[in-house]
């Protein structure tokens, strides 16, 4: 690898995505040990001509000789062009461009319901992207697809359920929006919309734990015991998940229990059909 240096990327230290692939880039050689900081340690000086307003949204690559400064996509693109410079061409195609814009604002501005991490208060700069409902609600409804389509083929490998369709699995994962809901109704709607989003990606890490043995049961008969036990643990898993992120959100716990009654409710109607 090439190594860019003189150039510095702020990022977010309260996001373990964004120290994941930050660190990335130095371990590969693609930007010199001193390639990253964390947005809040960011100078006086820098603090001059970094819009600090974008760059919590957009992650900036600060080139610390001529004083400018890329974001976001275009950012990543300089880092990894500097190695792989056809990868920056085809990546600077303007249709190209505009789908690795709107891929890496999708990731940028729920970073933080996709992989939350503890925040930092004591700090005067704070990393955090602003609230965009857009892609907030983009991200709900693509969790809520995908959860229903690893549902619906899921369940219908269990023999002990009635035949399912997809349409009863997107009411069942949209019901479950709704059915918490009743239970946030004295939050501000922030609030509660910043918890459906994580309450979304306890679904698709659900989904993703289930997807090994969808694929395993296309190439041969896995036992009903094995796929029961299976989803057992998928959902013990998730539990705890939900629990761990209804602890950072500082909600009430009772949001763990009217989670898992709701399954069951689904489960009893589901059964009785």
């Amino acid at each position: 690898m090439k190594t860019l240096h003189n150039q510095i990327l702020l990022y977010d230290e309260d996001c373990p995505l964004c120290k994941a692939y930050t660190s990335g880039f130095v371990q590969a050689g693609m930007l010199d040990h001193n390639g990253k900081k964390p947005f809040t340690a960011m100078s006086a000086e820098e603090q001059q001509f970094v819009d600090c307003n974008r760059a919590i949204n957009e992650i900036a690559l600060v080139d610390t000789e001529n004083k400018t400064v890329r974001y976001g996509i275009d950012s990543l693109l300089h880092i990894i062009g500097y190695s792989f410079p056809l990868l920056q061409r085809i990546g600077n195609i303007k249709p190209i461009h505009y789908l690795l814009q709107k891929i890496y604002s999708f990731i940028s501005y729920n970073r933080k319901v996709i992989i939350p991490g503890q925040a930092t208060t004591e700090k005067t700069l704070q990393c955090i992207p602003a609230f965009n409902y857009k892609y907030r609600y983009f991200y709900i409804l693509f969790a809520v697809l995908c959860t229903a389509v690893t549902l619906f083929s899921f369940s219908n490998n269990l023999t002990v359920l009635p035949k399912s369709n997809f349409g009863r699995e997107l009411f069942l994962a949209f019901g479950q929006l709704c059915f918490q809901a009743i239970f946030l109704l004295k939050f501000d709607f922030k609030t509660i919309t910043t918890y459906f989003g994580n309450l979304m990606t306890v679904s698709v890490m659900g989904s993703l734990l289930l997807l090994p043995l969808l694929l395993l049961h296309m190439l041969m008969i896995v036992p009903q015991s094995i796929l029961l036990g299976w989803f057992g643990i998928t959902v013990i898993l998730m539990f705890t998940e939900h629990y761990r992120r209804i602890q950072l959100l500082g909600l009430p716990h009772y949001l763990c229990y009217t989670w898992i009654a709701y399954r069951i409710i689904a489960l009893l109607i589901i059964l009785n059909l």
